[in-house]
This record gives C-alpha cells, structure tokens and sequence, in this order.
C-alpha cells in the first residue's frame, strides 16, 4: 500500500467508543439513503467517509476461520473475527434510512428529480476532487481512471433489456453481479439489475410477497448470488486495494466520474417533471447551482474533518503555522 490511500487505511472494524459506532451508523444511514436513489451508490458513501476498506475487509472475514469459531460456539472470537459489531452497527443505519425515508425520497424523486439529483452531483463531484488528490498520478494511474470512467460511462449508457428470461440461473447471476456493482463507487446496483431486465420482476416479487412461492422462487436465487458474488468480489478487491492500492484508488475515482453520465440524465429527465414548460426558470437554474454547492461542501468539509487535508477546505481554513522552537543556548 502506498501512503496515497491512508485515508483508506482508517480501521473501524472494531469500535469501541459511543463516538466510533455513532460514526459508523451515520455513514450506514447516509449509504442507506444513496442507495434509495436509483443511479446513486452506496459505495460511493462508503468510499468517501474513509471506511471502504474496513467493509470491504468485513465482508471478506467470513471465511473458514469464521467458520471454525462458529462451530466451537466461540462466540467472541466470531464477533472479532469477523467485524460483526462494525457490520451490525452499518447494516443498521443503512435499514433506518430505508424505513424512515424511502417514502419521502421516493416522493422528492417523483416530484423534484432535477434538484435531487443536483445534490447528488454536487456529492460526486467533491468525492473525486477528495479521492483523486491521495493518487499518485503516474502514467498507469492515468491509464486505469481513463479505461474505468470510460467503463462506467458506456455501462451506465447501456439500454435495459426487456421482460427475457427469469429463470434461476438468471436470477443467480444477476444478484452476483448487481452486489459486485452496489459496492463499487459510482455504479448502482439496482441500475444493474435495471439494464439486465430483472429489476422490475425482482421488485414485483417483493411487493406481492403474499405470494410467498413466488417470492421465494425469486428472492433465494438472488440472495444466494448476492452472498457468493459480494464473498468473492470483495476478496479481489481486498487484494488489489493491499497490492496496487494507488491504481486501485485511480479505478475506483474513474468510476465514480464516468457515472456522473447517469446523474446528468436523470436530472435533465426530470426538468419537465419540475417545469412542465421543458426548461428550467431562472430562479430553478439558481436553486439547481446552489444545491450541487451544497453537496460539495458537505461532502468537503467531511472529508476535511477526517483528513485535514481537503484541497477546497484548505482554502477557507488554512493550517495554523507552527510555534517557532524556542532556541536553546549552544
């Protein structure tokens, strides 16, 4: 690992402090709350609030030692092994912001897409600008942000299928690849599961799970492609952040900009919902401007609280000079 990312390096695995899990359960409630909008990421939250690698080390920590503290009923040791109090405390937040808001995100997005997404943007832009400063900017670091952004713009531009297949097997692989993209920064994995067909069909069988046959024959093949593809996925990215951090942290930084393509459509899909005239007012246009700033410096000021070392918060609250040493007599 290279000293790039040693905001990535911050270790929440194990809080201790009311602070600690307070902290932790706020980031699962912001992630909860990108996740409720169609093309935002979670990961995306998770990445820019500095615990990406714990999560992504988290979920790989359910191994065969897990496995084997499991079945000594060695609880504690399962606890520590495997960052359950971390993972509870995120899962948490993220479920308190999918009950308490999905209905009232649901609605701003019905009604004021536009100002929505505005937001989200001002979110994203500022993620690149805190993230992209800690890459060493070589040619293979250029070279990898350049081929993601450009990934992540041709997938986010993908047409959805139509109502195709929905056989298990289909359903399976959809779940292991949308969880691969959920935990990706930039890339929606309902957006996935969009392009791929399945989304509508997967929702339908939620909404009437009355039908419990049919839930179950929808949501186990899903779930079980969700478990496989986030063990196996995070393994990878476990590796490559400890092996190729900085080309990594570039990677991830590609797609969060190549993404940037979604946030733009929706918002501008929206104009008529807010206007019906098919183009924003003046007043709009300001609303629009002053709701991406807000998403910046939001997303700024946190990563200037946790890093000290935000490019924009810099400029507003520069580093005190040191106290000059007294010198001492020769």
């Amino acid at each position: 690992m290279t000293d790039t990312t040693d905001k990535m390096h911050q270790d929440f695995s194990h809080p201790k402090t009311l602070v600690q899990y307070l902290r932790i359960y706020l980031t699962g409630f912001a992630m909860g709350c990108a996740d409720i909008v169609p093309g935002v990421s979670g990961g995306t939250i998770a990445f820019i609030s500095g615990i990406y690698e714990t999560l992504i080390n988290a979920i790989k920590s359910f191994n065969l030692g897990a496995l084997r503290k499991a079945l000594k009923f060695d609880i504690g040791g399962f606890i520590d092994h495997t960052a359950l109090r971390f993972l509870i405390t995120l899962l948490v937040g993220i479920g308190t912001a999918i009950l308490l808001l999905a209905n009232v995100l649901s609605g701003l997005l019905e009604n004021q897409p536009t100002f929505i997404f505005a937001f989200f943007a001002g979110l994203i832009f500022a993620s690149i600008l805190a993230i992209g400063i800690t890459v060493k900017w070589s040619i293979d670091a250029i070279i990898a942000f350049a081929v993601a952004a450009v990934a992540a713009f041709v997938i986010v531009s993908l047409p959805a299928l139509g109502d195709g297949d929905h056989s298990a097997i289909t359903l399976f692989l959809s779940g292991a690849v949308a969880i691969c993209a959920m935990i990706l920064p930039g890339i929606s994995g309902s957006f996935i599961l969009l392009i791929l067909g399945q989304y509508e069909y997967i929702l339908n069988a939620v909404k009437n799970f009355r039908d419990f046959g049919n839930f179950i024959a929808v949501v186990v093949p899903v779930a079980v492609g969700c478990i496989i593809g986030i063990m196996i996925f995070s393994r990878v990215l476990s590796w490559t952040l400890k092996n190729y951090g900085n080309i990594t942290i570039a990677v991830l930084t590609g797609f969060m900009l190549g993404s940037l393509k979604t946030i733009w459509d929706r918002a501008v899909e929206g104009v008529p919902i807010v206007n019906p005239s098919g183009a924003l007012d003046g007043g709009q246009i300001v609303l629009v401007v002053i709701l991406i700033a807000v998403g910046f410096v939001l997303v700024s000021l946190i990563d200037h609280m946790q890093s000290r070392n935000n490019p924009v918060m810099r400029l507003v609250m520069p580093k005190k000079p040191a106290d000059p040493q007294p010198e001492t007599a020769s």
